[in-house]
């Protein structure tokens, strides 16, 4: 992208007055040029509802750079947003934005479409021209809403599953969104939900991001408000590893370990999801069947978590427990499909996040 404004899609859990967007140059290696940025309502598509857009600033300026490897907070604007509805961020690139060898803090795989318009700055415009589609999204981190002291914030930490692969796009179908859907409904204090999910993540390797162990501060601690995390990651360290014996069922729960001491000293509560059925995935083998199914007897029965998740429950085939329900399965056999992430939120316990 050079010289174009980028118009990204977000979804909210939490209303609320005033917002304000945090901005990721993480892995970059030199500052990245915004020379615009707006936040609106969403109307449909690609258009805003005009009345509701706002200039982005940072300390009052409405053209700023991210810094290398830093994060960066924009200004709070006021502007009323409902609980799980879409929002619109617009940031106009006046560089080249994937030209330079730095790094730009990418999510691949956002099951959602977003819109990069015709040449220039069109930040805040209805409507503008769009030349492409993209399903990620670029340099947002987050973005936060003003809320209550008494609000809690879930953190959904896991992998593809929890970022919610081959769900159906522009549909918010993942199971963290269900769940979303699910607490905003509920009266009492509100819970705001956060997706942590990276395709292809693991708990002890780098590769699709880096591991868990590795992110678990930024994608987690760091994050504003957090008081609650769950996690469901190993799968893709136990698939990749086929029927090598490392890493171990027992290497895996030291690095569950490790998110639960890092949860508890920061004074969270952490809650453990049990892995989902793989066989039939192209990475599925029976040594590896062993390892999920120590790993799931581990987080059900040590106590270390706070709180157990039995998402194999939910999802396996009583028929065939290391298989996916069929009405569940998104057909590869290691992702469930939208019925099957719906299964998931709804079976999440509301009780675990307060009254």
């Amino acid at each position: 992208m050079t010289n174009q404004t980028i118009r990204q899609i977000v979804r909210t859990s939490i209303g609320g007055n005033r917002v304000r967007v945090v901005l990721s140059n993480a892995f970059g290696t030199a500052p990245l040029d915004v020379g615009a940025g707006h936040i609106a309502l969403r109307d449909k598509e690609a258009a805003i509802v005009v009345s509701s857009a706002k200039r982005l600033t940072v300390s009052g300026m409405s053209q700023f750079s991210i810094l290398a490897g830093a994060t960066l907070v924009t200004d709070p604007v006021e502007l009323t947003v409902a609980p799980v509805s879409d929002l619109v961020i617009d940031l106009y690139v006046s560089g080249d934005l994937g030209i330079s060898p730095s790094p730009v803090a990418t999510h691949n795989g956002a099951s959602q479409t977003n819109f990069v318009s015709e040449t220039g700055n069109h930040s805040g415009e209805a409507a503008p021209a769009v030349s492409a589609r993209s399903g990620a999204w670029f340099m947002l981190a987050r973005v936060e809403v003003m809320a209550p002291a008494g609000t809690a914030a879930v953190v959904a930490f896991g992998d593809s599953i929890t970022d919610g692969a081959r769900s159906t796009t522009d549909t918010n179908s993942r199971w963290p969104d269900q769940l979303a859907r699910r607490l905003a409904a509920r009266k009492g204090a509100g819970v705001a939900m956060l997706n942590a999910g990276i395709s292809g993540n693991r708990v002890l390797g780098d590769g699709a991001g880096v591991s868990a162990l590795a992110r678990f501060d930024r994608d987690v601690l760091m994050q504003t408000g957090v008081t609650h995390v769950v996690v469901l990651e190993g799968i893709n360290d136990i698939g990749i590893a086929r029927n090598n014996p490392s890493p171990t069922a027992e290497d895996l729960i030291a690095g569950h370990k490790q998110l639960i001491d890092r949860a508890h000293a920061r004074g969270l509560k952490i809650y453990g999801a049990t892995l989902t059925p793989f066989e039939g995935a192209p990475y599925f083998t029976p040594e590896g069947e062993v390892k999920r199914q120590a790993l799931n007897k581990w987080i059900r029965s040590s106590g270390a978590y706070d709180g157990v998740i039995d998402f194999d429950m939910i999802t396996r085939d009583p028929a065939a427990p290391t298989k996916f329900l069929p009405a569940y399965d998104s057909g590869d056999h290691l992702h469930p499909g939208d019925a099957g992430y719906k299964a998931m939120g709804d079976a999440v316990d509301l009780g675990l996040f307060g009254k």
